[in-house]
C-alpha cells in the first residue's frame, strides 16, 4: 500500500563527498557498497573495508590495495589472474543482490510502479511492507533530495536490518522506518 503527496523544493545533490544510492562518487571509500560484478551475469555487493578481503571464484580482492581510491567502474584483477569490474551500487544492482529476507519486487515492476504513481523529488511517500528493501532504495532515489519515505515493516527484525541497510548506503536522511501494524496502527506521524 503506498500513499503519496509532493511537496516542491529545489533539487540539489546531497553532499558529494558521500557515496549513496542517491548521490554518485567517482572514488572508492571505505565504508562504501560496491557491487563487483563477476562475468556472465554473477554479482555480489561488498562493504568496503581497511583491511577486510572478499574471496571470489578469480581469487582475493584485497579492499586497502585493490578496491579503495579506484574509481567505481574499474576493471581489477584479483589474486588468481581473474578479474572483475566494480561498480557503483544502484538500487536496480542493489535489487539484484540484496540479501532476501522476503519476496521481492524487480526493475520491470519498480519502474512500473514508480510512473503509476507520478514519484518525483520533493515526494512524500508511506510504503506498508518495507521487507528486503528493494522498493524502498528505488523510492529513495526517486524522491531524493526533497522528498521523504515513511515505510512501515510489522516484523521487528526486519525494520532493523532495512533501518540499518539505508544508513550504511547513506539514504538514512530520506527515509523513516517503523515497527508496526499498519493495518492496526496507520503510518503514524507522516509531517516529515
Amino acid at each position: 500500500m503506498f500513499m503519496l503527496t509532493h511537496l516542491p523544493g529545489p533539487w540539489h545533490l546531497p553532499d558529494s563527498n558521500t557515496m549513496s544510492f542517491v548521490a554518485y562518487e567517482e572514488l572508492i571509500k571505505e565504508g562504501d557498497t560496491a557491487i563487483l560484478s563477476l562475468g556472465h551475469g554473477a554479482m555480489v555487493a561488498v562493504r568496503v573495508q581497511r583491511g577486510a578481503q572478499t574471496q571470489t571464484r578469480h581469487g582475493v580482492l584485497r579492499h586497502s590495495v585493490d578496491l579503495i581510491g579506484r574509481p567505481f567502474g574499474s576493471k581489477v584483477t584479483c589474486g588468481r589472474g581473474g578479474w572483475v569490474y566494480v561498480l557503483h551500487p544502484t538500487p536496480e544492482l542493489w535489487t539484484l543482490n540484496l540479501p532476501h529476507r522476503t519476496q521481492i519486487l524487480y526493475s520491470t515492476d519498480i519502474a512500473l510502479l514508480t510512473m503509476m504513481l507520478e514519484l518525483r523529488p520533493g515526494s512524500v511517500v508511506c510504503e506498508s511492507g518495507t521487507g528486503s528493501g528493494s522498493v524502498s532504495h528505488a523510492i529513495i532515489r526517486t524522491i531524493a533530495p526533497t522528498g521523504h519515505l515513511h515505510t512501515v515493516e510489522f516484523h521487528q527484525q526486519r525494520a532493523e536490518k532495512a533501518r540499518e541497510e539505508f544508513q550504511e548506503h547513506r539514504v538514512g536522511r530520506w527515509v523513516t522506518v517503523r515497527n508496526q501494524d499498519v493495518c492496526r496502527s496507520g503510518f503514524g506521524d507522516t509531517s516529515s
